[in-house]
């Protein structure tokens, strides 16, 4: 290691080679060994103040230990999903947690996606990759990393018209199947579109069984909301009402809320033989039954809570059977303005069905009025 020399097509050169960061690097300096041994001494006190070709050195950094820093120093401080980055966090770290920052590349991300992808949904891996992204951009800021693999990465492409509401039959089936905790729950998020995330921690003080209302302080879009509650959920309030353990609405026998209701949910829709149907898709069936029976998308979106119309959109789907009743309805508004010729020549047959039919009926009645008078 050090200065060496190289002949060219264009004469001799000098250059210099050396080691850094475990790598082998070798530079053409130029014509004059002069200068190349002064680029090298410059790089041997570079070097040593760890200021090698402008890159800062950082500490080797795991990701399992990022992962800790990123939920400790900003999830939980800055974010209110911060179980949910947790969640993330934690699938991202079955499959990085052994690797260091710096080792871990976009083709390493890449192929985390592959795998992901048989597992979950596209929105879901989208998630995680953003959650990824921003973590590393954190570990730039506070000098734990010097890029951000994520960027160079391309999310999935997602479908968000996915539609999937319960049936009659289906939401009769899931509330019978429910368990005894579960039930009110779920009665709740059917009748009022509220997210998970607004029923679990709900707290009695934002209940007012009295004016028919759900004060919500801590939503997604940030801004608080009201909701309107229907006999249903009043009634099953009510009751849960006359039992209190604490100061949560939906709470353990020893008043502490529930933190996630994913298994017993899972439960009820197995034994309602239910699939494809998450908890959040109660809200979507919400949506889309009022938006059947003409509630306009203004109060919808009210309804819902969303601070964009667009979003509305996604939950206003026509259920089966709506589209074939307003075409109907459409052919029988036209019938008195025109007539196809071949139902023109339907008509026709039919009337001329009936005609001996009729005049067998008169003829009938004739046969009956002249007895009578004979009588």
């Amino acid at each position: 290691m050090g200065v060496f020399k190289k002949e060219t097509k264009k004469g001799t050169k000098y250059g210099i080679d050396l080691r850094h960061q475990g790598r082998r690097i070798r530079i053409i300096i130029g014509p004059s060994k002069k200068q190349a041994e002064l680029v090298w001494q410059k790089t041997q006190v570079q070097k040593a103040e760890d200021r090698f070709l402008d890159v800062q050195r950082h500490q080797k950094v795991k990701f399992e230990e990022m992962k800790k820093l990123y939920i400790e120093r900003h999830a939980k401080l800055h974010k209110r999903s911060a179980w949910r980055d947790e969640i993330t966090l934690n699938h991202l770290a079955s499959f990085f947690a052994t690797k260091y920052l710096d080792e871990i590349s976009p083709l390493d991300i890449e192929e985390y996606k592959a795998e992901r992808l048989k597992r979950v949904a596209p929105a879901t891996v989208n998630r995680e990759l953003a959650c990824l992204k921003h973590m590393f951009n954190k570990a730039i800021e506070w000098g734990k990393a010097d890029k951000n693999p994520a960027l160079k990465v391309k999310l999935l492409r997602e479908d968000n018209r996915r539609v999937r509401y319960l049936e009659r039959d289906e939401i009769k089936a899931l509330l019978d199947a429910c368990a005894d905790h579960l039930r009110p729950i779920v009665v709740t998020a059917l009748n009022t579109g509220m997210r998970k995330g607004e029923i679990l921690p709900l707290e009695w003080s934002q209940v007012d069984l009295v004016r028919g209302k759900i004060y919500l302080y801590d939503t997604k879009s940030g801004k608080p909301r009201d909701v309107d509650i229907n006999d249903w959920v009043a009634d099953t309030l009510s009751e849960l009402s006359q039992n209190r353990k604490g100061p949560y609405v939906f709470c353990s026998e020893k008043g502490k809320p529930y933190g996630d209701i994913k298994r017993s949910f899972e439960t009820a829709k197995r034994k309602a033989g239910i699939e494809d149907f998450r908890f959040h898709d109660l809200r979507h069936n919400l949506g889309s039954y009022l938006a059947a029976e003409g509630v306009g998308p203004q109060i919808l979106q009210s309804i819902l809570g969303h601070s964009d119309y667009r979003m509305t959109q996604r939950y206003i789907h026509v259920l089966p059977g709506h589209k074939k009743a307003a075409m109907e309805l459409f052919c029988k508004l036209m019938d008195t303005i025109w007539t196809p010729s071949l139902k023109k020549e339907k008509l026709s047959k039919q009337s001329t069905r009936e005609k001996p039919h009729k005049l067998g009926v008169l003829a009938h009645h004739a046969e009956v009025a002249q007895s009578v008078a004979l009588d």
